[in-house]
């Protein structure tokens, strides 16, 4: 049964206590042919200020994570299949649910925003429950979500998912004006083409330095799409606020590829030296944490173990998990201050792990972090520029969490995902699923 729909009064209640409302048609050729530029009534290009989390000279921590004591606070309950969220400087923020709706937040208020025609969600599935489409193995919908770096001029919300076209899913990324009477008039693609698929869909979007946006896309089933340079599956793209190109980008192929060998990545975020990380979901476990440069390749299919990558030319993970599975969903290099025990750590959301994963990445000539009651990444076989130590909190506390964000203010927070039909013990809860505030006690 679906949840009730999350309340104005249930908002205002979790956003007072926790002082958030005051602070808070398809391509045609190829998968990868480009889309022309979009017009729309706005300028998206992106001003060129400094991003905010740069710090060339950061340090990791030398500490474990498990030395401090945290706390949650739930701030919204009955959401529905949550997937992904993105504040922006303005009181505002945008999450949303898988089976097809953006939500805003805003200063308490609780607002449907846009539904996407083209989205796949509950009613759009061909099957007598529809319910089905969700809980047997079911990964797209509505996806991935990312306000415009100067949002609210422009006021552009840029949305991932996943739709059907004469019988085939495929995944694009639309933008829209957050701010118009009906949205759903101003949907306007940036970049389609994205292969599509029940599963192993990708779906993180994140704009990051030189005000750029990052999209992560799966393999969709058919794990030749990785290695494969006209196909934009099985990659981290680099585009323009306009869906463009970037100069720097991995050479040949879809100027819009950063790096490839992806299987289905879903976390795509930044060392405070712009460094990009990203995680992905491994074949039975094996799941992997990376460090990308311009046309790094992750060497999926042919290489995903320790017994595969050694003798090939594929870049190499910093953090692999082997046998054991974190599942890894949306994460975020977390630099505020409001959590100093995580400042400078990757927290990657863990679905079959259900629990926050905390990875502290450690230049290979630092001073590690204890990894007692945690693990080490350190084989012979990986990229040995860092050395990954990882930790975990609140495991089986919540069920699935399916992503972590940093708010605009250096608070802390994360999503649940368990009535998708995949969570284990006993998830969903009444009231599931929910956005959650981390403190520090």
């Amino acid at each position: 049964m679906a949840p009730n729909p999350p309340s104005r009064r249930q908002f205002l209640a979790a956003a007072a206590a926790a002082g958030l409302a005051g602070c808070l048609s398809d391509v045609t050729g190829t998968d990868g042919t480009p889309t022309d530029p979009p017009t729309s009534a706005y300028d998206p290009t992106v001003d060129d200020a400094e991003w905010p989390r740069y710090d060339e000279d950061w340090d990791a921590p030398t500490d474990s994570p498990l030395d401090y004591e945290y706390e949650t606070e739930v701030l919204v309950e009955n959401l529905e299949i949550p997937w992904d969220i993105s504040f922006t400087g303005e009181d505002e923020l945008f999450l949303t649910e898988r089976t097809g709706t953006i939500r805003r937040f805003e200063s308490g208020d609780v607002v449907d925003v846009v539904e996407p025609d083209e989205a796949i969600d509950a009613s759009a599935i061909d099957s007598p429950d529809e319910q089905t489409w969700w809980v047997e193995g079911g990964e797209g919908g509505l996806l991935g979500v990312a306000a415009h770096p100067d949002y609210p001029e422009p006021p552009l919300v840029y949305a991932y998912y996943t739709y059907t076209e004469g019988g085939t899913k495929k995944n694009k990324v639309s933008s829209f004006d957050a701010s118009a009477d009906d949205p759903q008039s101003t949907v306007t693609p940036i970049v389609e083409g994205i292969p599509g698929e029940t599963y192993h869909d990708g779906g993180r979007i994140a704009f990051g330095p030189e005000g750029h946006l990052w999209i992560t896309t799966g393999d969709a089933g058919t794990a030749s799409r990785s290695q494969n340079m006209d196909s934009l599956g099985g990659k981290v793209l680099r585009v323009t606020a306009s869906g463009d190109p970037v100069d720097g980008n991995a050479e040949g192929g879809d100027g819009r590829i950063f790096s490839l060998g992806h299987r289905n990545p879903q976390t795509i975020t930044w060392l405070p030296d712009a460094t990009p990380v990203e995680a992905e979901h491994g074949q039975t476990a094996q799941d992997e944490v990376n460090l990308l440069s311009p046309g790094w390749n992750g060497g999926w299919p042919e290489a995903r173990t320790a017994d595969e990558y050694p003798g090939t030319d594929y870049n190499r993970p910093v953090a692999h998990t082997g046998r054991s599975t974190w599942a890894p969903s949306g994460g975020v290099f977390y630099t505020g201050d409001s959590v100093p025990g995580l400042q400078n750590r990757l927290l990657l959301g863990g679905l079959k792990s259900q629990r926050i994963n905390v990875v502290t990445l450690s230049p290979a000539d630092a001073e590690l972090p204890p990894a007692e009651n945690g693990r080490r990444h350190d084989a012979d076989w990986m990229n040995n520029d860092y050395v990954a130590t990882s930790h975990h909190l609140f495991e089986d506390e919540f069920g699935r969490i399916r992503h972590v964000e940093q708010g605009p203010n250096g608070d802390l927070y994360f999503i649940t995902c368990n009535r998708d039909g995949r969570a284990d013990g006993d998830f969903p809860k009444e009231n599931g699923d929910r956005l959650v505030r981390v403190r520090q006690v």
